[in-house]
């Protein structure tokens, strides 16, 4: 039951991190359009690749954290400053994004899949954004940092980083309008996530100092 959940806990935080528009999916769907689904596949297991690692070490970086509750105490009470600060930002001081159209040039399988393994290991986000949710997860019981359990983790965050790609990239044509319409919402969608997280992360500094 603990691995099942640890799958879907895995498969969960990837569809909800990679599923607003950014560079990867947005690219993955462009070489599709240009250059089949073949290459875009090959796109995506480069990108895929690089994810498993990335989460693969959030995690083990969490479980050396998660072993001292005083750095999972600074790190929650950091956490809510740095989401407190987002949510302000984000709902009432940023900007509305718009969409750049990445500039996709036809390159052969191989280089597809460098491509996205480049562009995959540019981005940052998910190392820092794992560790904040298995650290969480593992405060409300629902993680272990055994073997079997960060292997299945990661498992299920691949399973949820690949059915995003999927969806991009057969559907994209379909959803591109929506994509133009949750980009222009992405302030508001991201400030409200940020504000669920803050007001979480509150709670579990004050149960820490009340109890």
């Amino acid at each position: 039951m603990n691995l099942i959940v640890s799958l879907l806990s895995g498969f969960i935080s990837a569809f909800i991190g990679i599923t607003p528009p950014g560079l990867l999916n947005m690219t993955a769907a462009k070489v599709s359009m240009k250059d089949g689904k073949h290459h875009a596949f090959w796109f995506v297991s480069g990108a895929v690749l690089v994810i498993f690692l990335q989460v693969y070490l959030a995690v083990l970086f969490a479980r050396i954290i998660n072993a001292r509750p005083d750095i999972v105490l600074l790190l929650r009470e950091v956490g809510f400053g740095v989401f407190g600060t987002l949510t302000v930002y984000f709902l009432w001081i940023a900007k509305e994004p718009k969409m750049k159209k990445p500039k996709i040039k036809k390159y052969s399988k191989k280089k597809r899949f460098f491509l996205g393994m480049l562009l995959s290991a540019l981005n940052f986000f998910p190392i820092p954004y794992y560790v904040f949710v298995s650290i969480s997860l593992s405060s409300y019981a629902l993680f272990t940092f055994d073997v079997a359990s960060i292997f299945i983790f990661v498992s299920g965050a691949v399973l949820g980083s690949v059915l995003v790609f999927y969806f991009y990239i057969a559907f994209f044509k379909k959803i591109e309008k929506k994509a133009d319409y949750l980009l222009k919402n992405m302030n508001v969608i991201i400030g409200c996530i940020t504000g669920v997280v803050s007001v979480i992360s509150l709670m579990n500094i004050l149960e820490y100092y009340l109890r």
